[in-house]
């Protein structure tokens, strides 16, 4: 014969800190939805443009079987040393980029610097400067960025002193920028308050104790 055992269940505002505490745990052992750097890539992809960078492009397999291409932009994170982003790209002069990005980000003194600092190496060079970004090997961080720099010069004049350290340690410095803004979103979407509205907006409901019913 079967039992029929009766459970109370409880909404998590109704819970104990200690329940909360172990709601909050098996909330966000679930993870980030899918895809939820996106928003970040997108303003990466952004920034790039002001900046006068032009990601590559690699295909990606859809579900239906089609393919779409998404730009080469990586990472790895968030708790080794050797954790980080990268990504893959053509550089060239952009006109009006220091203005530009400071009116897309005007309180983003990384970005300006950046856009700074690849703006002077360019006038120095007579706006001929190309870069190319690649990545090399499994890791993924600014460190596995090679930047192949060179001047379109008519009299074939080669870049100046110290071009190819500046524009890869801006590009670098851009990942850098990256990494950091991946983590900060991961961060706020693993807060307890993140953790909380999730829990709240889908309505779980948990035993007294905190563990997830149903």
């Amino acid at each position: 014969m079967s039992d029929v055992i009766c459970t109370t269940v409880y909404q998590f505002a109704e819970l104990s800190d200690a329940a909360k505490d172990l709601a909050r745990s098996w909330y966000r052992e679930l993870g980030p939805h899918d895809d939820w750097w996106d928003a970040v890539y997108e303003d990466f992809e952004r920034i790039c443009e002001i900046l006068g960078i032009h990601l590559k492009t690699t295909p990606v397999r859809l579900m239906g079987g089609g393919t779409r291409r998404k730009p080469c932009i990586w990472f790895s994170g968030f708790w080794s040393q050797g954790d980080g982003a990268c990504f893959e790209g053509f550089f060239c002069h952009a006109k009006g980029a220091t203005k530009r990005i400071r009116d897309y980000a005007p309180q983003d003194v990384t970005l300006h610097g950046i856009a700074d600092r690849l703006q002077a190496i360019q006038r120095r060079n007579f706006y001929q400067l190309s870069a190319e970004a690649s990545h090399r090997g499994r890791y993924y961080h600014e460190y596995t960025m090679s930047v192949d720099v060179t001047r379109d010069s008519p009299t074939w004049q080669p870049p100046t002193d110290g071009t190819e350290e500046i524009v890869t340690e801006a590009l670098r410095d851009l990942a850098r920028w990256l990494y950091g803004q991946l983590q900060a979103e991961y961060d706020h979407l693993t807060s307890d308050e993140a953790i909380e509205e999730g829990i709240i907006v889908n309505e779980y409901t948990f035993t007294e104790a905190g563990r997830r019913f149903g």
